[in-house]
């Protein structure tokens, strides 16, 4: 083997095996309800969120997925509740997910039909918990604990 084929074989495993870098969304409407998407996918329960494109920053993330997942606009980020990393906290792929607790208003309008199967905002006793998509349990509860999380 070449040393050109070598480089390019040793810069394909540095691009292809990263894990995917996505943003997740607790967004919080101004009475306080949780809004949440139903993923096509696995039928469950989850937060808004997707992977940052590429030229993108968080911020830009959580407000593009946002509107794409619901017809929602974040009005402001409030905090950073925590980054989850974990290799299996996604079925799909390993993912880094950065979670932020936003103020959102506006009126539900799924834009992204594919993805998302429904829309809708839960008081916090009833959000479906123990059932929820990807480590969303856990990231919920960390939010409602108040915790800065790396995980």
């Amino acid at each position: 083997m070449s040393q050109i084929q070598r480089s390019i074989r040793t810069l394909l495993k540095l691009l292809l095996r990263r894990p995917i870098v996505g943003a997740c969304i607790i967004p919080v409407l101004p009475d306080g309800r949780i809004v949440l998407i139903q993923r096509r996918d696995s039928q469950k329960w989850g937060l808004p969120g997707g992977i940052v494109d590429w030229g993108e920053d968080i911020a830009a993330t959580v407000g593009r997925e946002m509107t794409e997942e619901t017809g929602m606009t974040v009005e402001r980020v409030e905090r950073l509740v925590g980054v989850y990393s974990h290799v299996r906290r996604d079925p799909r792929f390993h993912s880094v997910c950065i979670l932020v607790e936003a103020r959102v208003t506006g009126d539900f309008a799924i834009q992204d039909q594919e993805e998302v199967m429904a829309v809708q905002a839960f008081a916090r006793e009833e959000i479906p918990r123990g059932s929820l998509a990807h480590d969303h349990d856990r990231q919920l509860q960390d939010y409602f604990n108040g915790a800065t999380v790396l995980a």
